[in-house]
């Protein structure tokens, strides 16, 4: 049998393979699972969408951990290391934790092919499920009619907010897309449907399969003002709530939905009020909407798709004045680009588009051309550079920049996890009066 001392060593072997998940099923990760004798003990809660499913998670996570359960996470993708993947009581599991789980997948496969996700996927499965835990919170991927995850039977199924991504895979309309992540629901079992307008078919699945279904507006929803927020659900209310510390447009449509999976699974996993008041309060989820401390402001956030940009946009327009806005944007070629530049165009002044360390992105001059073929808002005279990698793109910023002004950096897990990979970056813009005095003498 295959036998490596460190992950690293076998996520390069996995990458080597080059198995491609091509079935119509999931026959074979499920006998994989069957041989690896793969069971939960303890409640489920898959989460599907195409957006607010991570920052869903983390909230679930630390509602459930402040009620003083002990939680154990499924989240992706990672942004610097893998083990960013595999939370157990809200810190990564170390990563020799999972070459026993990785040796024992290699084993039970039997030959079986697997892809580099449903490989990992099992393994990370496999740890949580023998973790002494009292709930287990798993991430779908891009679909979940075909995930891996999907091989697990889950006690409560979330949907969040369902939009155009993977189309390829998924269907070119969100009818389709939304009948593939419906699959994650069970007969009998309480479906968390987030999204406030989901589609048709979404809703259809679920009830010719009879899940227990929540609907957003119906069965649960939430209110609030520019100071707090109320959630009501099924004969239970919680009022006077503060905004979730997950900054961003749609995180109190993710924070409801995530409140309707704890209430619905109550019975197994009671959790009182200021268990939500207090996780919703101190949850933490980098990448999103991610504010970094110092000047100029500079906000990390994994945006990648025309939803979620959009959400971006509006959430850097709440923000307040900034005189010039400078974005850092690396993006997959597989996305649509030429909408999602547009969303957030009125709002940047200088583009710093770069290369990403995989083959299905975007050149930084593909990206570039895109934003300078897009039509600058109110006739602005916009900047648009193009860098080797998001490290150099944010350094080239920061150059630029005056300590009033922000950058945005967007496009892709990679995008963020670029900048993030030596550390978080130490803000020390140069004064504004110096660079007047230099102008001036000039």
């Amino acid at each position: 049998m295959t036998r490596f001392t460190t992950i690293d060593q076998w996520l390069a072997h996995l990458e080597q393979r080059h198995v491609k998940s091509t079935e119509k099923d999931l026959a074979r990760v499920a006998a994989v699972r069957d041989r690896l004798g793969l069971r939960f003990a303890v409640p489920v809660i898959s989460v599907a969408g195409t957006n607010g499913k991570g920052s869903t998670c983390a909230m679930l996570e630390s509602i459930a951990r402040h009620a003083g359960w002990r939680t154990g996470l499924y989240i992706k993708p990672h942004l610097v290391h893998f083990t960013e993947r595999c939370r157990i009581d809200g810190e990564p599991v170390p990563a020799a934790a999972l070459l026993p789980h990785f040796e024992a997948v290699e084993a039970a496969r039997a030959g079986t092919p697997l892809s580099w996700f449903e490989f990992t996927t099992l393994a990370i499965l496999r740890l949580l499920a023998q973790a002494p835990l009292d709930v287990a919170i798993l991430e779908v991927g891009l679909g979940g009619r075909l995930d891996a995850v999907n091989v697990i039977d889950a006690d409560c199924a979330v949907i969040t907010a369902v939009d155009f991504d993977h189309m390829a895979y998924l269907g070119t309309d969100r009818e389709s897309i939304g009948w593939e992540k419906a699959h994650i629901m069970r007969a009998g079992r309480p479906a968390i449907v987030a999204d406030p307008a989901p589609p048709a078919s979404l809703v259809e699945f679920g009830q010719r399969l009879g899940a227990d279904l929540w609907l957003a507006g119906r069965d649960f929803q939430c209110r609030g003002d520019r100071q707090q927020w109320s959630w009501s659900g099924r004969g239970r209310r919680y009022a006077g709530l503060a905004y979730p510390a997950l900054r961003g447009a749609n995180q109190l449509l993710n924070a409801s939905g995530a409140i309707a999976a704890l209430e619905a699974l109550r019975e197994r996993l009671p959790v009182g009020a200021q268990a939500i008041r207090s996780g919703l309060a101190r949850v933490e989820l980098a990448g999103r909407f991610q504010i970094l401390p110092g000047r100029p402001a500079v906000v990390l956030d994994v945006a990648h798709n025309v939803q979620s940009v959009a959400a971006l946009a509006a959430s850097l327009d709440a923000m307040g004045f900034y005189p010039r806005t400078r974005a850092v944007f690396g993006a997959m070629k597989d996305k649509d680009i030429a909408g999602l530049v547009p969303k957030i165009a009125p709002l940047v002044d200088a583009w710093h588009c770069c290369d990403l360390p995989t083959p299905r992105a975007a050149r930084a001059a593909e990206l570039a051309a895109l934003v300078r073929a897009t039509p600058a808002a109110h006739g602005r005279s916009v900047e648009v550079h193009e860098h080797a990698g998001p490290a150099e793109a944010l350094a080239a910023a920061l150059a630029a920049a005056d300590p009033a002004d922000r950058i945005v950096v967007f496009g892709s897990f990679y995008t963020v996890g670029g900048v993030m990979k030596s550390g978080l970056p130490r803000l020390a813009a140069r004064h504004v009066p110096e660079r007047g005095r230099a102008g001036a003498a000039s």
